[in-house]
């Protein structure tokens, strides 16, 4: 899992992690409009209540405080949503049981949980899963954009720290998307959901000789910024709905905070406290 960390140099004395979705490219929204909440919609026949349903599945995906979650941690709680507030769906617990006790939440987990005979709905989530890969690889290339500002802010990084790329998305696409929009070469290392968890993978390169303070995590997502925090890192949030304008400021305010050491502190305060009211509280399930 950490071979492809493990190979990383260690180049200059700052390191800035960014992570992918959402973040630097503007995917997040598209693929849950289009891909997520509608296969979801397909495999359990909600067409009836599609409105409310795929309004649900997005406000626990992009908009509140669980933006980012675990793809079947999501499920998992919109279609309990779903059994509490509009019909009944059947093998619900299976589901809730495998995403409380799977030591991860992986396709390939939870296939050898449905081969060790879990319940029919374990089946359903899979191939709800496999159909919303489809979906998205199926996507056009002019709906996967960087936001405005990213590949220039990343150059200007560049030129000061290391830059990997730490994202829980799909290798392929991730190195793709960053290809294809001239991002990759502003980057040291490509790190996705088969490197390990965001976690993980911070952990692992400050091992490579960083001091917790010349590093920065920059993200979209509570996650990220509990990757961060549990490193000893600092954070730097890209807000939702907001995201050209957190690019500029980190460009023209944050980095220059970060690499004066002026970044700890009342600042990075300033930004959580941005960073959570942007983001509506969580609904109740």
């Amino acid at each position: 899992m950490s071979n492809i960390i493990e190979k990383y140099v260690k180049k200059k004395e700052y390191l800035v992690c960014v992570d992918s979705d959402g973040c630097a490219m503007d995917t997040m929204d598209v693929k849950h409009f289009r891909c997520f909440g509608p296969c979801m919609i397909r495999e359990w026949k909600l067409e009836q209540w599609k409105e409310e349903t795929e309004k649900r599945w997005n406000d626990v995906n992009l908009y509140t405080m669980t933006r980012g979650i675990n793809r079947f941690k999501a499920l998992e709680a919109v279609l309990r949503w779903v059994d509490g507030h509009v019909c009944k769906i059947e093998g619900l617990e299976d589901l809730a049981k495998w995403t409380d006790t799977a030591k991860e939440l992986s396709p390939a987990n939870l296939m050898a949980a449905i081969e060790a005979g879990g319940g029919d709905i374990l089946k359903k989530a899979f191939d709800w899963s496999a159909a919303v890969n489809r979906e998205i690889d199926a996507l056009p290339e002019s709906e996967k954009l960087p936001f405005e500002g990213v590949k220039e802010t990343l150059a200007m990084i560049h030129e000061k720290a290391d830059i990997v790329v730490v994202s829980s998305a799909n290798a392929q696409a991730v190195a793709e998307e960053w290809q294809i929009h001239g991002l990759a070469g502003h980057t040291d290392l490509m790190l996705s959901q088969d490197a390990g968890s965001k976690q993980f993978c911070i952990n692992e390169l400050l091992k490579k000789g960083y001091q917790t303070d010349h590093v920065l995590m920059v993200g979209d997502a509570p996650g990220d910024r509990s990757a961060a925090r549990n490193n000893g890192v600092l954070y730097y949030p890209i807000l939702v709905k907001k995201e050209t304008y957190s690019w500029k400021r980190l460009q023209e305010e944050g980095m220059n905070r970060f690499l004066t050491g002026t970044f700890k502190g009342e600042y990075e305060r300033q930004l959580e406290q941005e960073f959570e009211d942007n983001l509506t509280p969580k609904t109740e399930q």
